[in-house]
């Protein structure tokens, strides 16, 4: 019984209709995305895909690190903590904080119908 509750809880259950992220707020998020990259999230946040997300996460965390260099872009370093997220607890809780931020502040970026150029 306590696998099937473990699956409640991390969203990793196929039948419950959710994303692979596991937060509802998250999976939102990633419905706002352009199709292409939001297949490519939604693929990265899968339980078997946890042998691409971690190098993926390590690999933006290092290019937000060397951000001074062309190319490379501070964007890479909250994409990479995000990722790690799934798999490290300790990032997980603060992803939670962050996606909390973002209910209270900007409700419109989990609004599906809200336009997606929105700056308000």
């Amino acid at each position: 019984m306590s696998v099937v509750s473990d699956e409640d809880k991390t969203g990793t259950a196929g039948a419950t209709g959710q994303m692979a992220g596991g937060d509802p707020r998250l999976d939102k998020l990633v419905r706002r995305l352009p199709p292409r990259m939001g297949d490519t999230v939604t693929y990265l946040l899968k339980p078997s895909s946890r042998w691409v997300r971690i190098p993926s996460g390590a690999l933006l965390i290092a290019g937000g690190v060397l951000s001074f260099l062309p190319v490379l872009g501070i964007w890479m370093l909250p994409l990479g903590l995000a990722l790690l997220a799934e798999d490290v607890p300790a990032l997980r809780s603060s992803r939670g904080k962050v996606l909390d931020w973002v209910e209270r502040k900007k409700p419109q970026w989990l609004d599906p119908a809200a336009p997606k150029n929105d700056r308000s």
